[in-house]
């Protein structure tokens, strides 16, 4: 365990000018540690056989990308109040 004291937290919150009740730092003492704890353990787990990624998803499989019908302008605009161009139409709300 981490072991962030209650004065731990009072100090933290002196410098972030936040006013905590005693049972706020009590509480958050304890949430505090128990975060802190879990970062230790990540930090434990033995990754040295583990090839580095460039991206999150670079061994993610995923699937083929498939082409279906859509709207077409028209229908799409079927309903519209307003159309200009194939476009809905809608009030300016920023000047030029």
């Amino acid at each position: 365990m981490s072991e962030i004291s209650r004065d731990d937290v009072a100090h933290l919150a002196r410098l972030a000018r936040l006013s905590l009740s005693e049972e706020e730092l009590n509480e958050y003492a304890a949430q505090i540690d128990g975060i802190v704890d879990h970062v230790a353990a990540i930090g434990e787990v033995d990754t040295a056989n583990v090839e580095p990624l460039s991206h999150p998803t670079q061994n993610t499989v995923m699937r083929e990308d498939v082409v279906i019908p859509t709207l077409t302008a028209e229908q799409a605009l079927d309903q519209a109040p307003a159309q200009d161009k194939q476009r809905f139409q809608v009030p300016q709300i920023l000047a030029d």
